[in-house]
């Protein structure tokens, strides 16, 4: 069985050096599920969730175009097993006449749910296992606490700050001065 979910939060993984940590959480419901992601995939998956626009397409903005432009359409994302902590994931695609499933890591599917604004679901047996009950104001059950926390943004000024280091150790300056612009905006506004 599917259960709809959407991203809610992005940060560096203070675990794994070069790596960042993706929080989806169920729609109808109070689960989270972390999953662990490369650094390429976080600053593309912040580009989207922050809705900045490059002056330069990536590799996701050539395939969507690719995709309109053989009419294929990619209603949904499907995250549906996970294998000693590889999460295994597809994008589900259709043309008007045939479906095609192409496995995908779950960075490039994350990144591409949010490229082609597709309805994104973890099998039920996936986030029963890997996912982390919470309440309803996203306070994990097992603390019992009854505390609301302020809600914070999805993508933090120090994590969007370790991308815009790695973008400009890429050499992909445009990714960098967006990241830097967005950076500025956010402290301004603190």
């Amino acid at each position: 069985m599917k259960r709809e979910v959407q991203i809610i939060g992005l940060s560096y993984s203070q675990s794994q050096p070069n790596a960042y940590v993706v929080v989806l959480s169920e729609v109808n419901g109070h689960r989270k599920l972390p999953i662990v992601i490369k650094a390429q995939d976080a600053q593309t998956i912040a580009l989207r969730i922050e809705k900045l626009k490059l002056p330069r397409p990536i590799t996701h903005d050539i395939f969507k175009v690719f995709c309109e432009g053989y009419r294929v359409d990619v209603p949904e994302v499907f995250i549906y097993n996970v294998v000693e902590g590889i999460f295994y994931s597809k994008l589900v695609t259709n043309n008007g006449v045939d479906d095609l499933d192409i496995e995908t890591t779950v960075g490039d599917a994350l990144a591409l749910a949010l490229t082609f604004e597709s309805t994104l679901y973890v099998d039920e047996e996936v986030l029963s296992k890997c996912g982390i009950q919470t309440d309803e104001a996203g306070v994990v059950v097992e603390k019992k606490s009854k505390k609301k926390e302020k809600k914070s943004p999805v993508v933090s000024i120090d994590d969007l700050k370790r991308m815009m280091e790695e973008a400009i150790k890429n050499e992909e300056y445009e990714v960098a001065a967006e990241l830097r612009d967005k950076i500025t905006k956010l402290e301004e506004e603190k």
